[in-house]
């Protein structure tokens, strides 16, 4: 029996340890796996949370960078805007442009504008001197980039790249058009280089409580596929991303937290700690239970099934509320008890000291501010079963919070009404929120200042800066807009081409201050004078224009242009000294539908034309017979081109005789022009044109050519011509050039002679003119006065002058047969040359009988019909050879 009893209680025993080890051993398996299972659960909640953390820091770095490159761009499109309207624009005017748009919170370090791809203007110059003159087509690495906007049209945003001036930049590049869209052509480029380090800094990147690891890849704006230019590499990280949107492309952004995707290690450790706690407890008490109710284990097994499972079940909502943060309240309608749980306290800044809680504790932890509106709120929506609101504590440091609290309301089986609920601390996402509001703000905030640039701009590029007139730009819309129904729908329009006389005569005298003081007094005298519909605009330095509508009468228009010219007369003061000056104004009106305004203003700058070589200070109104006479005159300097290009211009000689003898003592060569369709053309009829197209001492030149190949040719073939005298225009001698070219032709001296009006010696103070007749003397070179008696000569300039010969006038000449006072005249002129030794020379010798005059008295040569006409050199030769002037003497 001992033996069986011995055996039993080792059956027990085994079936006491098998009872508990089976069971000891499942729960230790399960706890093991749920404990696992929740680590890993709350490592991915801690991650995710880390990560969305992570982009939202990161969308706020992407917003900062995509604003201030954008508010950069936006600068200095506005500046492309004014060079293509102001195309010849200096360093100054750039200089003056591109310092508006520089400002504090702008990011550029330098903007250079590159007409013809060369860098030829750069603000601030000052550290940039580097890059004036670089021809973008020799530098491989930006022509690529340049060449791309130059063939597309569009902005190219290029870098980070190593620049020329030093240091490192974001390079955007804009295409540069001039011209109306009729005659548009490529300017070139306006390159502005957006500082990288400033632009970090603005955006956040080189802050150093950042808690992020960021890189940038995507150089040249090619997204992930480009480089990485900012940043170690990320990839291996898992890092979070998010695209920079630029004008032109796109970088790739990625970061990753400095402390790793790792929780809290202390906060881990914490929670294992709680796990293996709750563990060895769960393993302690199913232990010890089934040790005492070995007996009882299926019910034991049962109840210790249910009490593990309301373990886990407990275990992970409390995990749940911790990782979440949330904490959970409950309140009993009817006594105002509230329970709240350790992070509710928290929340509300009250210890965690399990004390009772009343709807009082929860009044008094709200903000001031927010407690009336949050009872109310409580009050008005409990009654619904729903709230839900949202305000501010202040915990007992004086710090305050933001919370979230939401509750529903239900009843217990004893019929008392409660409210359960939870609360969040929304502190952090409040600000977030409100940084996201104040970058808003500020981007706002900076499109509006952009907005107000652009309209600057926009005013600039259409105004004078000086006067505030309008401008050309401006003139030429006003036009076009009009061009279709006349002014203001008037059916017409009328322009006053207005421009002043005598104004560089002030800016030479008194400066240019002066000159800027008489433009503004001449704009006010214009806006004083004109009706308020009439525009008014400056187009050039001295010139403005006035647009008014055209009517059948043009008296308006007289009256206009008269009150003009009559005020600008007026003397105008400027720090103490008079000023004067006037205006010529050219008037041309039109009627009718679809006016060519272009034209319009031709005609009015004919007009203007005219009143400046009618003498000025007056106004000229726009005719067809005025039209007729310019088209006449372009046909004439048409076809004067085309002669200089077909030797279509010869000389023809006069021959001059001794007095006495009627020797020949000489020839004047004359210029002609061979039309080839009108014949032979003197100069009255080509000589006004030729001096408008600065082509007279090109003819002078061509005439002096012939004379000395003529007078070489007569040497050889034994043909005795002394001398020939050529005209010389004061132009050719305000040519520096004009003794080394003498000089190269090895002209004999005596053999020619220049002829010079009297108007051009008398003018002492020009001293290349002065300078080139001393040496034309002292290479030989005979001068002579031309057309003597009827300038302005002095005595004492034909002293200094001393010519060897005086030309005495036809004029004054011809009626010395009828007129003895006017023989007297040339008798004086020719006592005054013989006192200084010079010799006389007679033109406009038309009969013999006047040849007998001027010998008599005292006249030295004799040139003139009488004798012989202008001719060819072969019918000079041929006249020469018969001495035909012989048998007329």
């Amino acid at each position: 029996m001992s033996a069986y009893r011995a055996l039993r209680q080792q059956d027990r025993d085994r079936d006491r340890r098998r009872t508990i080890a089976v069971p000891t051993l499942i729960a230790m398996i399960t706890v093991i796996v749920v404990g696992l299972f929740i680590d890993r659960q709350s490592q991915q909640i801690s991650e995710a949370r880390i990560r969305s953390d992570v982009l939202a820091e990161l969308s706020v770095i992407r917003a900062k960078l995509e604003g201030n490159i954008s508010s950069n761009i936006q600068l200095v499109r506005g500046l492309v805007a004014t060079i293509s309207t102001e195309p010849d624009m200096d360093q100054a005017r750039y200089d003056a442009l591109v310092k508006n748009i520089f400002s504090d919170d702008s990011q550029l370090r330098s903007v250079a504008a590159a007409p013809d791809l060369v860098i030829r203007m750069t603000y601030p110059l000052a550290g940039n001197e580097a890059a004036i003159g670089l021809d973008y087509r020799r530098s491989p690495q930006q022509w690529e980039a340049v060449e791309r906007v130059r063939r597309t049209g569009k902005l190219s945003m290029a870098g980070p790249i190593e620049l020329v001036q030093g240091g490192t930049g974001l390079v955007g590049r804009f295409p540069v058009y001039a011209g109306d869209d009729t005659a548009r052509r490529f300017w070139g480029v306006v390159s502005a280089v957006v500082d990288v380090d400033r632009l970090y800094a603005a955006s956040g990147l080189s802050d150093p409580d950042l808690k992020l690891q960021v890189a940038i890849t995507g150089r040249d704006g090619k997204g992930a596929t480009g480089d990485r230019f900012y940043g170690p590499d990320l990839s291996a990280l898992n890092p979070v991303m998010a695209s920079v949107v630029l004008p032109s492309g796109t970088w790739q952004l990625t970061a990753v937290p400095k402390s790793g995707w790792a929780p809290d290690p202390a906060s881990l450790g914490l929670q294992r700690a709680a796990l293996f706690a709750g563990g060895g407890l769960i393993m302690l008490a199913i232990f010890m239970a089934s040790a005492m109710a070995a007996d009882k284990h299926v019910h034991i097994g049962e109840l210790r099934a249910r009490e593990t499972e309301l373990v886990r079940l407990t275990r992970r909502l409390n995990l749940a509320l911790h990782v979440s943060k949330v904490g959970v309240w409950d309140l009993n309608m009817a006594t105002g008890e509230e329970n709240w749980d350790g992070r509710t306290n928290e929340i509300y800044g009250l210890p965690d000291d399990r004390a009772a809680r009343r709807h009082e504790h929860w009044l008094a932890a709200i903000h001031p501010d927010d407690r009336e509106r949050a009872e109310e709120e409580f009050a008005r929506m409990i009654g619904s079963g729903r709230y839900e609101s949202q305000y501010r504590v202040i915990w007992p440091d004086g710090s305050i919070h933001h919370v979230r609290s939401m509750g529903v309301l239900y009843r217990e089986d004893d019929d008392v009404s409660r409210v359960i609920g939870a609360n969040w601390d929304v502190t952090e996402d409040v600000a977030r929120n409100e940084d996201l509001h104040h970058a808003k703000q500020i981007t706002e905030a900076r499109n509006a200042e952009l907005e107000a640039a652009r309209v600057r701009i926009e005013f600039n590029a259409l105004h004078d800066s000086l006067t505030g007139l309008p401008n050309r730009r401006y003139l030429d819309e006003v036009l076009r807009r009009n061009a279709a129904h006349g002014y203001l729908g008037s059916g017409g329009i009328a322009l006053l081409h207005i421009d002043l006389d005598r104004f560089k005569q002030i800016n030479d005298t008194l400066g240019h201050a002066a000159g800027d003081a008489m433009l503004i007094h001449a704009s006010q005298v214009l806006k004083a004078h004109c009706r308020s519909t009439d525009f008014v605009a400056r187009i050039g330095g001295d010139e403005f224009v006035i647009v008014s509508t055209a009517g059948v009468d043009d008296q308006p228009l007289s009256l206009l242009a008269g009150r003009i010219v009559t005020e600008m007369r007026k003397p105008a003061m400027h720090e103490g000294h008079e000023c004067r000056f006037g205006v010529s104004v050219g008037v041309a009106a039109v009627q009718g539908p679809d006016i060519d305004v272009k034209q319009l203003l031709i005609n009015a700058d004919i007009a203007l034309y005219r009143a400046k070589a009618r003498g000025r200070n007056r106004y000229e109104f726009f005719s067809e017979a005025l039209q007729a006479e310019v088209i006449g005159n372009k046909r004439i300097a048409d076809d004067i081109l085309v002669g200089l290009e077909t030797d279509a211009f010869i000389a023809h000689y006069q021959p001059q005789f001794d007095a006495r003898t009627y020797d020949l003592v000489g020839v004047e060569a004359l210029a002609r022009w061979q039309h080839p369709a009108e014949g032979l053309k003197t100069p009255d009829y080509f000589l006004d044109v030729a001096e408008e197209l600065n082509v007279v001492s090109t003819i002078d030149r061509i005439v002096l050519d012939q004379a000395l190949r003529d007078l070489a040719h007569w040497d050889r073939a034994g043909i005795k011509v002394p001398r020939v005298s050529v005209n010389v225009s004061l132009r050719r001698l305000h040519d520096d050039r004009l003794i080394a070219s003498l000089r190269e032709m090895n002209i004999a001296p005596g053999r020619i002679a220049f002829e010079l009006v009297e108007s051009i010696y008398l003018d002492e103070n020009d001293g290349v003119v002065s300078w080139n007749i001393e040496h034309i003397k002292e290479l030989g070179i005979d001068v002579e006065i031309d057309d003597f008696g009827t300038g302005y000569a002095s005595i004492v300039s034909l002293q200094k002058l001393h010519p060897a010969r005086l030309k005495i006038d036809k004029q004054l000449v011809a009626p010395i047969i009828e007129q003895p006072a006017q023989r007297r005249l040339v008798s004086s002129i020719v006592d005054i040359g013989k006192s200084m030794d010079i010799e006389i020379v007679a033109e406009g010798v038309e009969t013999m009988e006047h040849a007998a005059i001027l010998r008599d008295l005292g006249c030295d040569i004799l040139q003139g019909y009488a004798f012989a006409r202008p001719m060819d050199r072969t019918q000079l030769e041929a006249f020469i050879g018969v001495q035909a002037w012989r048998r007329t003497a």
